[in-house]
This record gives C-alpha cells, sequence and structure tokens, in this order.
C-alpha cells in the first residue's frame, strides 16, 4: 500500500484532475429572485456609468468651494431622485440630501452639522476642497466595465450589482447533481428502529446537507450492503450523476468492498490514503469520466474529507473556478501538543476575539463533539506544541 499523500498534495490533485476533466456546465436562466447562491455563466457589464452623475455622500449644502469660508444664500433643495434646474452662482448653495445630483456650479459638499443656519443663509468657517462627499460619475463603474465573471457564486451582493444594472433574470450555471451512497451492513435509516449492533445512516443525510450548501443537487441512493455485487450495482447507478460520492467500505477490513467493486469497474484511482486525521483512508478518482469520492465511514471523518477535498470538486463541477481553501486565524486559550506527522482537523470553538479552545472529542464518530464545534483547528504535521495564545489555523463550519 502507497504511503498516506500530504494534504496539500491530495488536495493539488483533485483540483488539477477535475481542472484538467472540466467543460462547462449546461446554463440555464433564472429570475434574480432565484439567483442567490447560483453560478454566474455570463460575464456582467456596467449598462452606464455608475453612479450615473455626480452625487453627494452626504446630507448637507452643495456649495462652490470658492466661496468658503463664508455666509451663502441657499437657493433651493435637492433630493435623491430629482434634479436642480438652476445653477448655483457665487454666494449661493443648494440644500441636498444624500443621493441627490450636484447641481450645477457647485463642487462640494459641507454636511448640515457642520453649518449655521438662519432663515435662507448659512454660514461655514472653514475652507473646502473640490470634491468633498462628491461620488463623481463613473467612480464605481464606468459604461461596459466588467463587473461580475462567468464562475462566480452570487451572493447579495451580487445580486444587489445584478439588480443595480438592469438584469431581472440572469444566466447561470445548472446546479451539478451528485450521488450519495452509505455502505454497511451495519446502517439503518433515520426514522426505523435501531438494535444495539446497528447505526443510523447520519452520513448520508449530512453529506446531502453539505451538498447542498456547496451548490449541488443530493440524491441519496439506498445503503450498499457489504457484499461486492450489490455495491458494484449501485456504484453504476451513482456513475450516471455528475459526481459519485460514497462513506465507508474504504478501510483494510475483511467486508470492506467499495475499492474492489471501483477496482472491477476499472477505476482510475488517484489516492486513496491522505496525511491526515479524521479521514486517512479517502479514495479519489474516476470511472467513465465520472469523478468519484470514497469518504472514510466515521461521521467526522466523512464531514471533514468532504469539505477538504469533494467540495471544492463539487464547485468546480458546477461552474466555479478552482481555489485555494480559505482558513482563517484564532489564538489557542490552551496548550496543544500531538505527535505531528498528520494533519489533524480538529473541533473547536472559535468565541469573542478569535478565541480558539479545543473541543474535547473521543474520536471520529463522536458527532455530538461535532455539534459542540464551530471550526475545525487545523494542526501542522510538522509542528509539535503550540502554547496558550499562539495563533493557528482554522477552517469554519
Amino acid at each position: 500500500m502507497a504511503a498516506p499523500l500530504p494534504f496539500r498534495t491530495a488536495r493539488r490533485l483533485v483540483l488539477e484532475h477535475v481542472a484538467a476533466a472540466q467543460v462547462p456546465p449546461p446554463a440555464e436562466i433564472v429570475e434574480l429572485t432565484s439567483a442567490d447562491q447560483r453560478v454566474l455563466a455570463q460575464d456582467v457589464y456596467a449598462d452606464r456609468d455608475y453612479p450615473t452623475l455626480d452625487r453627494t455622500a452626504r446630507d448637507g449644502f452643495a456649495v462652490r468651494s470658492a466661496d468658503l469660508p463664508g455666509r451663502l444664500r441657499v437657493i433651493g433643495e435637492v433630493r435623491a431622485g430629482a434634479r436642480f434646474t438652476r445653477a448655483v452662482g457665487p454666494g449661493e448653495c443648494v440644500e441636498i440630501m444624500t443621493g441627490a445630483p450636484i447641481p450645477d456650479g457647485a463642487d462640494s459638499v459641507v454636511m448640515v452639522e457642520h453649518v449655521r443656519r438662519d432663515g435662507d443663509w448659512i454660514e461655514y468657517e472653514s475652507a473646502v476642497p473640490a470634491g468633498q462627499f462628491i461620488n463623481e460619475r463613473g467612480s464605481e463603474a464606468t459604461h461596459d466595465a466588467l463587473l461580475l465573471r462567468a464562475g462566480t457564486r452570487i451572493g447579495y451582493a451580487e445580486v444587489a450589482m445584478l439588480a443595480a444594472v438592469g438584469c431581472a433574470r440572469v444566466s447561470v450555471f445548472r446546479k451539478p447533481s451528485v450521488a450519495i451512497i452509505a455502505t454497511g451492513d451495519e446502517l439503518v435509516e433515520p426514522g426505523e428502529p435501531a438494535e444495539a449492533h446497528q447505526i443510523r445512516n447520519s452520513n448520508a443525510y449530512s453529506v446531502a446537507a453539505q451538498v447542498a450548501r456547496a451548490g449541488g443537487i443530493p440524491v441519496i441512493l439506498p445503503v450498499a450492503r457489504d457484499r461486492l455485487g450489490a455495491t458494484r450495482a449501485l456504484i453504476e447507478e451513482g456513475l450516471t450523476y455528475d459526481l459519485l460520492l460514497l462513506s465507508g467500505g474504504v478501510s483494510a477490513g475483511k467486508y470492506d468492498v467499495v475499492e474492489l467493486a471501483l477496482a472491477a469497474l476499472r477505476a482510475d484511482v488517484v489516492f486513496d490514503r491522505v496525511a491526515i486525521q479524521p479521514g486517512q483512508p479517502l479514495v479519489f478518482g474516476r470511472v467513465r469520466a465520472r469523478f468519484f469520492f470514497g469518504l472514510p465511514g466515521n461521521p467526522a471523518s466523512t464531514l471533514v474529507t468532504f469539505e477538504l477535498f469533494a467540495k471544492a470538486a463539487l464547485e468546480m463541477l458546477g461552474g466555479e473556478p478552482a481555489r485555494d481553501i480559505l482558513f482563517t486565524q484564532a489564538r489557542l486559550t490552551q496548550p496543544y501538543k500531538h505527535r505531528g506527522g498528520l494533519t489533524r482537523f480538529l473541533p473547536a470553538l472559535v468565541t469573542g476575539d478569535a478565541d480558539l479552545t479545543p473541543i474535547q472529542w473521543t474520536g471520529s464518530s463522536d458527532i455530538a463533539a461535532l455539534t459542540r464545534a464551530n471550526a475545525f483547528m487545523v494542526v501542522d504535521a510538522d509542528r509539535m506544541e503550540w502554547a496558550v495564545g499562539d495563533w493557528m489555523p482554522v477552517l469554519l463550519k
């Protein structure tokens, strides 16, 4: 058996293989109200300058900077959605509300809080620069500027941008379909009674939730029992979807038949072990132009390996570009030691001002510990000890 691959090497191989085989998925048109968390299939350009006119960023008075400091006569007002039809002349100003266009002749804005007003007159005691509190035409985007690239996952900011440029309907990539197969004679479904020697099938449902959050369409297939023929038949069905995820049956046990079934289907296995905990027995490869992951069977191992590897493949199959995994940093509240050799992703709680506290757990079957965590702390394989206050990478849940 080959030595387990380092975490970074295994992840790079996933990205490289999926990228090399990737073709853009089909596109479909959706209403803007349904576009959140979809992936853009089109570049989006500015349909005009933004802002379309010079406009104020503050409530106050539109003035000529050359007139200040001094006393100015208020000749009217302008609010957002309206235009002032006169030009501002020497010694004059216009009351103006945030977002309103700057009147002709004015070149600066003073805030209402900083002036003294007496009827139709204001007094301002300081000089002001030209352009103060003015958002110039085109300062946010110029006409035909590229605003959003195809492959961008749409969030609330992107929804706002699409609406602003007039996209009531938008072209997005079709969501990839993902077959999920849990394996093992010990599994029963969540709604069924479980004997002491049985385990409820939590993995298929947790992975389905992860798939949906990553932009895929999860399809839970029946449990594959620990028999080669049955497992192979379900894998055959799973290969009709865009991505296949198996859970369990990839270790070295007597009844772990997933790799045997894959071998019978002439799978091209890229790797079958990664130097991480939890999740060392992880299989990644391809059968008949379909990528698959054989995720380990313990719940924490399944959750972690999906987040580290399968999620990236799924996002790329959905039209997103390959990208590095995003870790943040948090500060340990207690010392930590480990043996090294493995990159560990252990349940932890990040609180307050980025304080990081490891969660006590009994191992990768401990689902209860996972529910108490909001992150996985990332323990470097090449370092043995950390002190209180040391910074450590974390992967937020």
